[in-house]
């Protein structure tokens, strides 16, 4: 039995993001490779009240739903946990590339950026210790009670609103995800939390060797200026739709183009030399316009279910105008563009791949088979993705009746066939110093 080594996380919001260390001794029982957690502050005191009522701030309105409930990201994360899964390969090849860098007594360093909540966090950090196991089981060196020297130090990072406090209490299901034939050979883990922006510094220089990013890449730092002044207006579309003009169009792609340079160059200063990055996220086909593919027709549904309720007259025409969602999907030739143009990190491997909208639909062929029930799981799935952004502007009691309306409204387009997201992975090495 091991004993809980707490961290406990203390989030400013005036300030840059720091960290105050307690350690706490419990007499708790730990899974058998995890010697620490972290004990951080409820998420209702980290989601920085100090902003004006309604007016969108992604790093306080940006999060999962919370919780464990019906409506929760933890519940409806399938599609998440699908497309992560499929990553596994480039997530394997990182770890084991660098684990020929890192000495066998060393720590090795792993960020978890935009981890979330629910299942799908503790599977990146078992496959992590997975791969580590079964690669570094050859050449273990032993300390005196028989285990390995080595360690690894988890952060799990997101934004302040995120339901860390869910993270915390589901440490203890870590132990079923590691194969039991392995758990003997894994190192030491060391667990914590970190609340703070990928678009900001979040690690000293050279202080990561492992950088995970699974579908939150597509999220930016803000709303363009110029669309949330009210400068140019997207109206009757929450993102890039076909009525969208083509200077929104171009505000929405500049913006990705600042945050993922600032995110590559930011990255590159808190990685060690030769250091990896694993990055997921939606996309689109490189030969696809913005308003075109598996991603924009998912939220165009959302813009045509917003305007049903402003017909109905429960939603004001201006608050539908007025809302634009801090996003933008990339098209593979944009990502390698962008990656070249930075300069930072060599490409060891990167695809495009596709997955069905509905996780739960793994039948053959583009036809779906019950267009109803998979129409709900897709609205499950963006539900539990937006949910927070839409009370914030819209308020809560239209939420069943969106979704409903959402479900119908797709429903009628997955006669056509399947939804399919195009999903981006990349393997980035640190090229220089």
């Amino acid at each position: 039995m091991f004993p809980i080594i707490s961290q406990l996380a203390c989030y400013s919001p005036t300030f840059p993001t720091r960290f105050c260390t307690q350690r706490l001794q419990h007499g708790l029982t730990l899974p058998a490779f995890v010697h620490g957690s972290v004990l951080g502050t409820p998420a209702s005191t980290l989601t920085g009240r100090y902003a004006p009522p309604h007016a969108l701030t992604v790093e306080r309105d940006l999060h999962m739903a919370t919780g464990a409930g019906e409506n929760s990201y933890a519940t409806n994360s399938s599609f998440q946990k699908k497309t992560l899964m499929e990553t596994w390969p480039e997530l394997q090849t990182a770890v084991k590339e660098l684990l020929k860098l890192v000495s066998p007594e060393s720590t090795m360093v792993v960020a978890d950026l935009g981890c979330s909540s629910g299942p799908n966090t503790l599977l990146v950090v078992s496959e992590v210790m997975n791969t580590i196991s079964r690669t570094h089981v050859c050449h273990v060196q032993e300390t005196v009670d028989g285990r390995s020297a080595m360690a690894v130090q988890f952060f799990l990072n997101d934004l302040p609103g995120n339901d860390f406090n869910l993270v915390f209490r589901s440490l203890d299901q870590l132990h079923s995800l590691v194969a039991v034939e392995e758990k003997a050979a894994a190192p030491a883990c060391y667990i914590a939390g970190l609340p703070g922006s990928m678009y900001t510094r979040i690690f000293p220089c050279q202080s990561v060797h492992l950088f995970h990013s699974s579908h939150c890449l597509i999220w930016r730092s803000k709303v363009p200026e110029l669309l949330s002044n009210g400068t140019h207006i997207n109206e009757d579309n929450i993102y890039i739709g076909k009525t969208t003009p083509p200077v929104v169009v171009k505000l929405f792609r500049e913006q990705f183009e600042k945050d993922f340079q600032l995110f590559l160059t930011l990255r590159y200063k808190e990685l060690v030399c030769g250091g990896r990055m694993v990055l997921t996220f939606a996309g689109r086909k490189s030969e696809e316009m913005p308003m075109d593919g598996g991603v924009a027709c998912v939220w165009e549904w959302l813009s045509k279910a917003l305007q049903y309720l402003v017909q109905k007259g429960r939603i004001e025409k201006k608050k539908l105008s007025s809302f634009n969602m801090p996003y933008y999907a990339p098209s593979l030739d944009e990502v390698k563009q962008l990656i070249k143009q930075n300069d930072l990190f060599k490409v060891e491997h990167i695809r495009l791949f596709e997955s069905n909208w509905d996780a739960h639909d793994d039948s053959e062929g583009d036809m779906v088979l019950n267009c109803s029930s998979s129409a709900k799981n897709i609205a499950k799935i963006i539900r539990a993705g937006i949910e927070p952004l839409i009370i914030n502007h819209f308020g809560e009691d239209i939420l069943d009746e969106l979704f409903v309306a959402y479900s119908s409204i797709a429903a009628k387009h997955l006669e056509k066939g399947k939804a399919m997201c195009p999903v981006i992975v990349v393997i980035l090495k640190k090229s220089k110093n």
